[in-house]
């Protein structure tokens, strides 16, 4: 399960070592560490990160497969997630350390920058092969946080992109190798720990309105 670490400032949201799907009990998790992020008296940042081959893998199918009456409340809780994601009030960063499928990849994207391991693992909305659409609000988050080519080249073809190749279509930031990859999305983001909460979650909310209400709205 997800657990928490903090040090000089940053937050280290580790996701877990398996293949981070999103759970019920998972998301609440994830909600409630993100709890203890938000309420921390001093500066704060936030960097999200898995161990070993997957960051996260999207979507928990085989729960959905049992619990198929459950999909829309069980949906309506991931994008509640992405949208909170998206206008956390502190600086975010994905150190994406494997695998971003589907829902994990929108997770990533959510945040405000992204850095991919260099030389393993995908960035891949699969919805298209595995005969998925988007919903309106998770196609809004892609096409909010994405320029218009890279929305069409990554959720129209089921693409697989490594790190270097997500770099250079703008899905992610920047890449590093896997030692230094935490440690790299740190420095990104820990000067940015003293912007004020309640401004910086203002700002985030309107750029990113369209996708908020799109992901929040039923």
């Amino acid at each position: 399960m997800p657990e928490l670490r903090h040090e000089d400032h940053v937050f280290v949201l580790d996701l877990g070592d398996g293949e981070n799907r999103f759970a019920p009990d998972w998301v609440k998790t994830v909600d409630a560490l993100l709890d203890t992020v938000v309420e921390h008296p001093e500066p704060a940042v936030l960097v999200t990160t898995g161990r070993g081959k997957f960051y996260s893998n999207g979507l928990d199918l085989d729960w959905l497969a049992e619990h198929a009456d459950e999909f829309g409340p069980y949906v309506a809780d991931v994008e509640a997630l992405l949208a909170r994601v998206l206008t956390l009030p502190v600086p975010t960063i994905a150190a994406v350390n494997g695998h971003a499928f589907g829902a994990g990849a929108m997770f990533a994207i959510a945040h405000d920058f992204r850095i991919m391991r260099a030389d393993r693992g995908y960035f891949c909305f699969p919805e298209v092969d595995i005969r998925i659409p988007f919903s309106p609000g998770m196609a809004a988050l892609v096409q909010g946080k994405t320029t218009p080519a890279a929305a069409v080249a990554s959720m129209t073809t089921g693409r697989r992109f490594g790190g270097v190749e997500a770099r250079v279509i703008g899905l992610v930031d920047d890449t590093a190798e896997e030692a230094a990859l935490v440690a790299a999305a740190s420095t990104r983001v820990r000067p940015l720990a003293g912007k004020d909460r309640a401004t910086l979650g203002a700002i985030k909310s309107t750029m990113y309105a369209t996708a908020v209400t799109a992901l929040t709205t039923r």
